[in-house]
């Protein structure tokens, strides 16, 4: 496989972008190697600079459930853009996508749209504070809720890849608001809550966790979360950045029988392209400016052809299409844990619906510290021996792979060949 060009403009990346890169884990830090230049995407697949083709399970790190160019989607943000890229005032398409949104989740009772996954988080937390009146957070180690100053804290995706504990360049001050627990764990929040209750304005959950690799919560797990926030006045936010509409029609609250007060999304809700929202209770949304005092804005929030992105993704997503994922979903997993079998070597495949991560243990992992000690080393194996042969997973061991309805039995069979080759690659590396 040629890397040649790729490699070229990863070295002039590096005079030009701290890393090479602009979002941290693109870099290939924790595989090691040289990161890919993509130079297309269609359906389930891209194709690098050097002409290199790839059945694709990063999906621009999982919005893109349809696949890449779904024609539906191109056809209407093509149309949006002929109309106007932006225009800093109200359209008809953020109404027609917000419909659609409390179609399918109703306990979202007003919005806002704004223009990315950690926009949503933050503006979210920050209402929380301003509704409640109070200054601290609990969120749980290893969750990642994107990269604002309160929420670096005990992060998982390229902060955990990284390694890095915390992030440097957050003040102490503003660090000591957020109160971190071990996920899956429901005594240890009850403990902190019994301690500190009265300072939490929210308690953030991504419901199935993604940014650590897949965790699944244990049964009744998120709705004790829940019922603790009741007991001690805190919000209670699930970040469905990365599961919302992904999981089902409703995203993880329908999947599992949420109720939050508060919701965030990004990713699918765009359909590819940058997006944020945040909502739920009315009561609490009211609180927002001009509605309210707490103050949110963005330039380019309800973006019409982010919008129009979005409301075509939607509308492809049909019980049928979930269905698709779920049985293609199921199908990869087996496939992928009898390989590891037969290579001897010790698995976990967590999964729920589209989303999943191989962990190289042999232990089962539910939470941050299980997922610490599975094997880096046997993972980055596994992953250039697939790259080697045309699957490109998520470049670290504490991110989520993605399906789309794109995907085909064709992709799963090639998926699951080149796999049986990285898994007896993978079992060549010490632990």
């Amino acid at each position: 496989m040629k890397t040649d060009l790729s490699e070229k403009l990863f070295q002039k990346a590096l005079t030009l972008f701290p890393g090479g890169v602009n979002s941290p884990v693109r870099a290939f830090k924790g595989v090691g190697g040289t990161p890919r230049f993509i130079a297309r995407g269609r359906g389930s697949h891209l194709v690098d600079v050097d002409g290199n083709d790839y059945v694709d399970y990063v999906l621009s790190w999982g919005p893109l459930i349809a696949g890449h160019c779904p024609p539906e989607v191109m056809r209407e943000v093509q149309e949006a853009l002929r109309e106007g890229s932006s225009f800093g005032a109200p359209s008809p398409k953020e109404i027609q996508l917000a419909e659609r949104v409390r179609e399918r989740a109703p306990w979202i009772e007003k919005m806002r749209f704004c223009s990315s996954g950690t926009e949503a988080t933050t503006a979210a937390i920050r209402l929380a504070r301003g509704f409640t009146g109070r200054d601290d957070l609990v969120k749980f180690d290893g969750c990642y809720h994107g990269a604002g100053d309160p929420l670096l804290v005990k992060a998982g995706s390229g902060v955990e890849t990284l390694g890095l504990p915390d992030s440097p360049g957050v003040p102490a001050d503003v660090a000591r608001h957020t109160l971190t627990a071990p996920y899956n764990d429901l005594p240890a929040l009850e403990r902190l809550l019994a301690a500190h209750g009265s300072t939490v304005a929210a308690v953030i959950v991504e419901p199935v966790v993604g940014n650590m690799g897949v965790l699944v919560p244990r049964p009744g797990y998120l709705q004790g979360v829940h019922d603790l926030c009741r007991r001690h006045g805190a919000l209670f936010i699930v970040d469905e950045v990365m599961t919302g509409f992904r999981l089902a029609a409703g995203g993880a609250c329908e999947l599992l029988g949420l109720r939050p007060d508060l919701v965030t999304f990004g990713k699918v809700i765009g359909g590819g392209l940058p997006v944020g929202a945040f909502g739920g209770r009315a009561d609490v949304l009211d609180r927002i400016a001009p509605a309210g005092p707490v103050y949110q804005a963005g330039t380019l929030s309800g973006n019409p052809m982010a919008m129009a992105a979005g409301i075509a993704t939607l509308g492809l997503m049909t019980p049928a299409a979930y269905a698709l994922l779920e049985a293609r979903g199921a199908a990869l997993a087996a496939g992928l844990s009898a390989a590891a079998a037969d290579a001897g070597l010790p698995v976990q495949v967590n999964r729920v619906g589209s989303m999943l991560t191989v962990f190289f243990s042999g232990e089962p992992v539910f939470d941050a510290a299980s997922a610490r000690r599975a094997s880096t080393r046997r993972f980055a194996a596994w992953f250039h021996a697939l790259l080697e042969n045309g699957v490109y997973f998520p470049p670290s061991q504490f991110e989520s792979a993605f399906l789309s309805t794109a995907h085909s039995e064709a992709d799963l069979d090639r998926t699951l060949g080149a796999a049986r080759i990285a898994f007896a690659a993978a079992a060549k590396v010490e632990a």
